[in-house]
């Protein structure tokens, strides 16, 4: 067995130029199948591992910094192009106008993502040392580099590699201290360090991948433990998601409006049941303006009656004399009579589908979503009081993408995330159930139960663990029917934000750093 690994890592140190570059591609793509929905996890760590050789072997070349960037990029491009091909689907829905942007959007994101990773590659490189320390380099390198592609120009933390734990609820309860780029830093460290294996000097080395599996089997048992307390219901709140299924394409054709709205009235009256005190719509259901809308505000009075509350993703739109129209992604509660109490325009807006920066605008990209110009900007995260039901807060699709960035001053006592799924590509696309493992990730996180409203799955209620209480699965039409889970207590995570994460990079740094240092200062001597 020795040999066999001995043998492997060779292999993979030694490989050079395009065959070191295919090599670190094709491992970043199997790495990706351990998110959502395939959930294999060993092949992320492995993947880990892997560019850990890379760099061993990169790091004997003439120009180590470059080549183990390279091998760096090609992993990431890999890794986010398999992982993240869904959002092609988003440029055929109005192919006319929008495919011919498919192939630079194809290559650009996943290329533009991976250019951190190549960062974090390069960087290890140039700390680069033998023995474990340089697996800590790497890690924290590797680590501070997705902490930055998930803030940096508003942000995309999708699939950052803590979600590749989606096999093992048990694992993700850690989140509730360390948050999700804490257990991020950990799963780097766990899979880089399993490079120590395949070399001769594991039998010094082979400590650290040892105690990191312990960590990881006792933050399972810990997970376990916590999975087994049961989370009280809310009392008097019946809450009816509605999942209408309409094809993007279709959704706002004249001649199908008046059909669509039909639907979701009758799907939010079907007798199924308790009869719902809390309807919930998906991201912008109503297939028109609804504020303009009379005859719809009409059944939206009638709807809600003298005993339910409306909530409801719905354009909005606002003109001013001398200016283009400004169109806001919001979110409208409707109470008793169809008064409408609340508005919430989204804040995080989707780059490419929801703005596109003026310059890139000047070469000709525009919104996947057609409106004039780019939506308007919310002010950020709010907690709303409701009749009957604890302070929501609400979240429009991807705003709940950002752990920390979901909760106002004011904690709310559950979520409501609506979001249309449907440009996501079909029922079988791995797009809906990343989006529901992250929603089910910020849960934990906060401690706050999630009701999810998609257009077309996967809808869901989730409690402050992560559980699914119910749902309905992706290319379905119907509702969900559920009491609404209470919320915890503040989590460490709510209370002290990144601290955890921010303690293990200053950690890693030290660990990667603190052996170079004592070798230099005994070859000084």
């Amino acid at each position: 067995m020795a040999g066999v690994l001995d043998a492997a890592g060779a292999f993979v140190r030694a490989l050079t130029g395009w065959r070191r570059f295919l090599f670190a591609f094709v491992t970043g793509c199997l790495s990706a199948l351990s998110f959502a929905p395939f959930g294999l996890w060993p092949l992320l760590l492995l993947g880990f591992g892997a560019l850990a050789l890379l760099i061993d072997g990169a790091v004997t070349q003439a120009r180590p910094i470059r080549s183990a960037a390279f091998a760096g990029w090609a992993f990431g491009f890999g890794q986010f192009l398999t992982g993240l091909y869904w959002v092609g689907y988003a440029f055929l829905v109005d192919s006319a106008d929008h495919l011919w942007q498919l192939p630079f959007i194809a290559l650009i994101l996943p290329g533009g993502l991976a250019l951190f990773i190549a960062l974090a590659a390069a960087v290890s490189a140039y700390f680069w040392r033998e023995g474990w320390p340089r697996i800590f380099v790497l890690t924290a390198a590797y680590a501070a580099a997705e902490w930055v592609r998930g803030n940096i120009f508003t942000g995309f933390p999708w699939n950052l590699p803590g979600y590749g734990w989606d096999a093992s609820l048990a694992v993700l309860q850690s989140v509730s201290g360390i948050g999700i780029y804490g257990l991020s830093f950990l799963t780097i460290l766990f899979g880089a360090s399993l490079a120590l294996l395949f070399a001769p000097a594991r039998a010094k080395e082979w400590p650290v991948p040892a105690a990191l599996t312990v960590l990881f089997v006792l933050i399972w048992i810990g997970g376990t433990v916590r999975l087994n307390a049961s989370v009280p219901d809310v009392p008097g709140v019946r809450l009816r998601l509605v999942q209408p299924n309409v094809p993007q394409q279709d959704k706002y054709l004249p001649s199908l409006r008046a059909e669509h709205w039909r639907e979701l009235m009758d799907l939010s009256l079907a007798k199924n049941g308790p009869a719902p005190t809390h309807i919930i719509w998906p991201e912008a259901a109503p297939p028109f303006l609804l504020a303009r809308e009379g005859q719809a505000l009409d059944d939206v009075a009638i709807l809600t009656g003298t005993n339910r509350v409306l909530l409801t993703g719905a354009l909005r739109v606002e003109v001013s004399p001398g200016r283009e129209p400004t169109f806001f992604n919001s979110f409208f509660i409707f109470a008793h009579g169809g008064r409408l109490i609340a508005t919430y325009d989204k804040f995080h807006l989707v780059p490419f589908g929801e703005y596109v920066p003026s310059f890139l605008r000047a070469l000709g990209l525009s919104n996947v979503v057609n409106i004039p110009g780019s939506f308007g900007f919310g002010s950020g995260p709010r907690t709303f009081d409701i009749p009957g039901a604890p302070p929501v807060g609400p979240l429009i699709c991807y705003e709940i993408l950002f752990p920390g960035e979901v909760t106002a001053k004011d904690r709310p006592q559950w979520f409501v995330n609506v979001t249309d799924d449907s440009w996501f590509g079909p029922p079988s696309s791995a797009g809906p159930y990343q989006h529901l493992l992250i929603a089910r990730v910020r849960a934990i996180e906060e401690g706050i139960p999630v009701a999810r409203a998609a257009n077309t799955g996967v809808s869901a209620v989730i409690d402050p663990m992560g559980r699914i209480v119910k749902e309905l699965g992706s290319g379905k039409a119907g509702v969900v029917d559920s009491a609404l889970p209470s919320a915890l207590p503040e989590t460490f995570f709510a209370q002290w934000g990144e601290i955890a994460f921010l303690l293990m990079l200053i950690f890693g740094v030290g660990a990667g750093l603190f052996r170079p240092i004592a070798t230099s200062g005994r070859q000084a001597r």
